[in-house]
């Protein structure tokens, strides 16, 4: 049975990572999807992927102007969003004593000023009973050196959530997170490369012995996404093999 069947998602940071693997797997259970991201060429690449049911919406989420493009696009495909994955994020990884007010301003226009806009924006299309799902990430819990700027942002987000439980309750609308651990990204090769020692650090600071696949979060962001989750909503869901537990 197709879980999503007949949802129309928008998915944030959905060519590459956790947001392409989620593209795809919630056409796989039948919703259709638009996917945004900064650079033209990785969308289309996207799009040749996932192969149908998806539009792809060059963007960036910290600007408005292109917010609003996004759903005047989808209003006018489809008219009604039922899904908001809000993953699209930056992530420097940078000392406090060697952060610049730029790079401050980066992070939390991209990972939080980004999002909040982004649901804002997609609240009149959203139908009762529609999903927000916002990608956070188990480092606001961890208190990792040198990500202060990010897991300030991923507290943030935190924070919205919990706000917009509340907030949306009375239209239907649920919101919850999913805070990754260690995952194979870009994003995470953008931080350590090949660097076959580093990733071993990383595996041996996860219970389970390992580093996480994007498709491991796509399958908990289609639970969320589905009626399967009608009755959960404000909550922070770890997916990261134990890092944050212990």
């Amino acid at each position: 049975m197709a879980t999503l069947k007949g949802k129309i998602a928008v998915i944030t940071g959905g060519s590459s990572g956790i947001g392409l693997a989620t593209a795809k797997r919630f056409v796989q259970e039948g919703a259709y999807v638009f996917i945004t991201g900064r650079r033209k060429a990785e969308l289309d690449k996207a799009v040749a992927e996932i192969g149908h049911n998806v539009s792809a919406i060059q963007g960036d989420v910290s600007n408005l102007d292109d917010l609003d493009r996004l759903y005047r696009e989808v209003a006018a495909k489809k008219g009604t969003v039922d899904v908001l994955f809000a993953n699209a994020g930056v992530v420097e990884a940078t000392p406090t004593t060697s952060a610049t007010p730029e790079h401050y301003d980066k992070a939390f226009d991209i990972n939080a000023r980004g999002v909040f806009f982004t649901v804002q924006k997609a609240l009149p299309l959203m139908k009762e009973g529609g999903s927000v799902i916002l990608t956070g990430s188990g480092v606001w819990q961890k208190g990792m050196p040198v990500y202060a700027t990010y897991g300030g942002t991923k507290a943030a987000l935190r924070s919205f959530v919990r706000t917009w439980t509340a907030e949306f309750a009375s239209k239907g609308i649920r919101a919850n997170m999913i805070s990754p651990g260690p995952i194979e990204t870009p994003m995470l090769e953008s931080q350590i490369g090949e660097n076959d020692a580093m990733k071993e650090k990383l595996s041996t600071m996860v219970p389970m012995g390992r580093i996480g696949k994007p498709e491991e979060i796509a399958s908990v962001a289609v639970f969320l996404a589905s009626d399967e989750s009608s009755y959960v909503t404000g909550i922070d869901l770890p997916v990261d093999g134990g890092f944050v537990a212990v």
